[in-house]
């Protein structure tokens, strides 16, 4: 791809960030934004959920104020509450949770949540299984939520690779390379995979960097929709591996 190619490449990645989505949510009549936006929410109600059980809420109360969090922030009622500051989407997202925990006193009406707006993935059985599984309480809410936003990012980039390999018609070779994602591997890891490809180790080493390669790329991309600025994208890396060894 040439440089101007590159350079058009990322500004229309930038045209999509979640800030964009948010402001083109605004208007009640694009659908489209408004069904983007839903998709994002569904990527986030779980750090959140667990921000909230975090909070000392019991599962039933944090899988309604997770749900009922997400209905008004899509019904736009939060965008305009919180002092949006841009920056990074996930502090204005934990900002615009802790602004509605601090004003939710109806607590009673928790059946009637949900305005025809539903995170299809929120289920508090998984949720709650995820849960018990966290780290010890002495993490704080904010630290568990930083980490299981780095840990959703990934698994979205890791989506993203999976798809691309499919359409390509390449499913069988990532199915065998994606554990040298982990790290380096030995040697007789590389024959084994060269063996059941029938490739030699010299083009399953060549397939493994280029699979590396395109991985951080995607995590540089996914991170690039979560910030307003090209220039705070070095930054999120970093805090997105501080998040997982915290």
């Amino acid at each position: 791809m040439s440089p101007d190619g590159q350079a058009e490449r990322v500004a229309d990645r930038f045209r999509t960030t979640h800030w964009s989505l948010i402001i083109a949510a605004q208007d009640r009549d694009s659908t489209e934004a408004r069904a983007a936006l839903a998709e994002l929410c569904e990527s986030y109600w779980y750090p959140l959920y667990a921000f909230i059980r975090r909070q000392g809420h019991s599962m039933e109360d944090a899988r309604d104020l997770t749900q009922e969090f997400f209905t008004r922030f899509l019904e736009k009622d939060y965008l305009g509450a919180v002092d949006r500051d841009k920056g990074k989407f996930r502090s204005f997202l934990l900002a615009c949770c802790k602004h509605f925990l601090a004003n939710e006193h109806d607590r009673a009406k928790a059946l009637k949540r949900g305005g025809g707006v539903v995170i299809r993935s929120l289920n508090s059985h998984t949720a709650e299984s995820r849960y018990r599984d966290e780290p010890a309480h002495d993490v704080t809410p904010e630290k568990l939520f930083e980490r299981r936003w780095a840990l959703v990012l990934l698994q979205n980039v890791f989506a993203r690779l999976r798809q691309e390999h499919e359409q390509a018609g390449k499913l069988k070779l990532f199915e065998h390379l994606k554990p040298f994602l982990a790290g380096d591997s030995p040697a007789s890891r590389y024959a084994q995979v060269a063996e059941a490809l029938k490739l030699s180790s010299g083009a399953v080493k060549v397939a493994v960097h280029r699979l590396r390669r395109r991985y951080r790329d995607l995590v540089h991309d996914e991170i690039a929709r979560t910030v307003d600025d090209p220039a705070l994208v070095e930054a999120e890396i970093l805090d997105l591996f501080a998040a997982l060894e915290s």
